[in-house]
């Protein structure tokens, strides 16, 4: 007989994956964006109740719920073309240039050189340009031509392993796949990535095994990740390959604990793959003490990705670092008036003062990170850099936030899912005609106020007389955040 638990679990998430695909399939991102916001909002909650009734299911069945989850989530992401953003159309030209034998980095989409190589679905003619975001390119014959493909006149400014993941995707694709190949692959590493932190929860590098308490609550925190809104609409509808990059960070953090230099190698490929998985390397520094401890995990890390790109950078007529300068100043890195940057620091500090207070700030974050965290938990130090760098730097795309949730369901702060909300919520409602700055500072301010809300609930349960009782009331929810800590290796 099903628990009555597990049968109220498994019906949240036939629920949750319902709403999940009525919310792929409609397309308001552009026509009703306040009304698809409202669609999000509804994923969250019944992702949040999912969660919620996971707690007290038996470990067995929760395995099977959240890996069963992960599959059926992520599917509802193939229910229709990529609805908010574009990536992936650009992912798929990138592929199709280097089968060509053409680097990516050496022209823009527009450029005529390429003309041969524009296939219609991505280039299209005439009527083809009435759609949203098709960008007018010139065309031979004097016709109307367009591209799907946002920023065409500028050059590709993804890393070498995100290119070779591009090339892999177009080399297995049937002809007249479209963009149904990376969505599949989305899907594919989503999964994967959950299969990843079930392997890393199982045995957390704290001496938990399966079997123990920790061990067995500790494989529920996975749910954060497979059936978080996120995954199915950033990492599989919308293909964006930061699904890769979290996969490869991931297990880096996981393999970091008892081998450095494999896992600094998994997370230089991961940020040679997105470079936001940087962040993740103070968090592999954890508690380290001594130099040669911290040069066997940076050294490998520095040393894939410049393996990474040397094969680009010998093929390559021009720079491999294409538009990262651009993107850096477009995106008002350093003018903070420019856009939404900085919508936090902003409300306190002159719009001057923001880009060096973020940088003071990180530092901090980073230092203590280094020198207070545990060796033996690098997702938790991980956390902290990460989801302060979201706070200070208020970013605007959703999907770097897929990052952010694989680290809460290694470290089970469920509090720090309110900074990807908030993200999700800035840019779904960007184009509702309201003041972009009003919106990211307040989806970001409530953010900021859950992660405080949630560390002071944890110290009130945590403080004397209450620790039995509130490790007790916790459970699950908090996977590994009530784990008694163990001295430190040097």
């Amino acid at each position: 007989m099903i628990a009555p638990r597990t049968l109220g679990t498994g019906l949240l998430l036939c629920a949750l994956t319902t709403v999940l695909a009525l919310t792929v399939r409609k397309d308001g991102y552009f026509t009703d964006p306040v009304g698809l916001a409202w669609w999000y909002a509804a994923c969250w909650v019944l992702f949040a109740a999912a969660v919620w009734c996971l707690r007290k299911v038996p470990v067995r069945h929760a395995v099977a719920l959240v890996l069963g989850g992960s599959v059926v989530v992520a599917a509802t992401g193939l229910l229709a073309p990529p609805r908010t953003s574009s990536d992936a159309y650009r992912y798929a030209w990138d592929g199709r240039v280097q089968a060509a034998g053409i680097s990516p980095y050496d022209h823009a989409p527009a450029d005529p050189a390429l003309m041969a190589l524009r296939d219609p679905w991505l280039f299209p003619a005439g009527v083809g340009c009435r759609g949203p975001e098709r960008a007018r390119i010139p065309g031979p014959d004097g016709a109307i031509h367009c591209t799907r493909l946002n920023r065409p006149a500028v050059h590709t400014i993804y890393p070498p392993v995100a290119e070779g993941y591009f090339l892999l995707v177009h080399s297995l694709s049937p002809d007249g796949a479209r963009h149904k190949p990376l969505q599949a692959g989305g899907a594919l590493l989503s999964v994967g990535v959950t299969g990843a932190l079930l392997l890393v929860l199982r045995r957390r590098g704290d001496g938990s095994v399966e079997g123990t308490r920790e061990g067995s609550d500790g494989v529920r925190g996975a749910a954060y990740w497979a059936w978080c809104p996120a995954v199915p609409l950033e990492a599989v509808n919308n293909a964006h390959a930061d699904v890769l990059g979290v996969l490869l960070g991931v297990a880096g953090l996981g393999v970091v604990v008892r081998h450095r230099a494999a896992g600094g190698a998994l997370l230089g490929a991961a940020t040679a793959t997105k470079l936001l998985p940087a962040v993740l390397l103070p968090g592999a520094l954890s508690g380290v003490r001594r130099w040669r401890d911290a040069a066997a995990v940076v050294l490998p890390a520095v040393a894939v990705v410049v393996l990474a790109y040397l094969p680009y950078v010998l093929v390559s007529e021009g720079s491999v670092l294409g538009y990262l300068t651009g993107y850096v100043e477009e995106e008002g890195y350093g003018d903070a008036s420019a856009r939404s940057r900085y919508a936090l620091l902003r409300l306190v500090l002159p719009d001057e003062w923001a880009a060096p207070a973020a940088a003071v700030l990180m530092l901090c974050a980073v230092a203590y990170v280094v020198l207070r965290g545990d060796p033996r938990r690098p997702w938790r130090g991980a956390l902290l850099v990460t989801g302060t760098a979201f706070l200070l730097l208020t970013p605007g795309y959703s999907w770097y936030a897929l990052l952010l949730v694989a680290l809460v369901a290694l470290d089970g702060r469920w509090e720090w899912l309110g900074v990807a909300m908030a993200g999700a919520a800035k840019y779904v409602t960007g184009r509702s005609g309201g003041d972009p700055y009003v919106i990211t500072a307040t989806a970001y301010a409530i953010a900021a106020g859950a992660v405080l809300a949630g560390c002071a609930l944890r110290r009130v349960r945590r403080s004397p007389g209450r620790e039995g009782a509130a490790g007790h009331a916790s459970g699950p929810a908090d996977p590994v955040a009530d784990v008694p800590t163990r001295d430190r290796r040097p």
